[in-house]
């Protein structure tokens, strides 16, 4: 079965001409993710299978959040490869954080395969209730007069 790819030749003559091997059969092209809010923090999940943990790196820098992880290829002594679909390589994916979070305690896990990162919302931009005061000046008063 054969697969139809457009692009492959537009990477083929891109790297060609810039002389870069970017976007070959056997290397990483992207990193799937999700980022959604849940209360008081963002999560984002990103879909990192048969990849070594101990390869994985989460860097926070200037307001950069850095993604890193290494697939190791398998070994192709011997091999006749009938169809290779697996990348293998370098993952790297990077997201500006705002102002808004936490980078202190961001924290990672790795589990089945899915990177889950927990990025915390600062106090300061927590959603908060404003109090509100009174003032005497909407009320009626009764005033009383004294005979003499």
């Amino acid at each position: 079965m054969l697969r139809f790819d457009p692009f492959r030749d537009l990477d083929s003559i891109t790297s060609a001409m810039l002389g870069t091997s970017n976007g070959s059969d056997r290397a990483p092209r992207f990193m799937p993710m999700d980022l959604y809010k849940l209360d008081d923090h963002y999560v984002l999940s990103a879909d990192l299978p048969g990849v070594d943990p101990g390869s994985i790196d989460v860097d926070v820098d200037r307001g950069t959040l850095t993604l890193t992880a290494h697939r190791t290829a398998p070994d192709t002594d011997g091999v006749q490869w009938i169809s290779s679909e697996r990348f293998a390589g370098t993952y790297r994916r990077q997201l500006a954080l705002g102002d808004g979070v936490d980078s202190e305690r961001i924290s990672a896990s790795y589990d089945n395969g899915v990177l889950s990162v927990t990025i915390p919302l600062a106090e300061r931009a927590k959603p908060r209730k404003v109090a509100i005061s009174a003032s005497d000046t909407g009320r009626q008063r009764s005033i009383e007069t004294q005979s003499t």
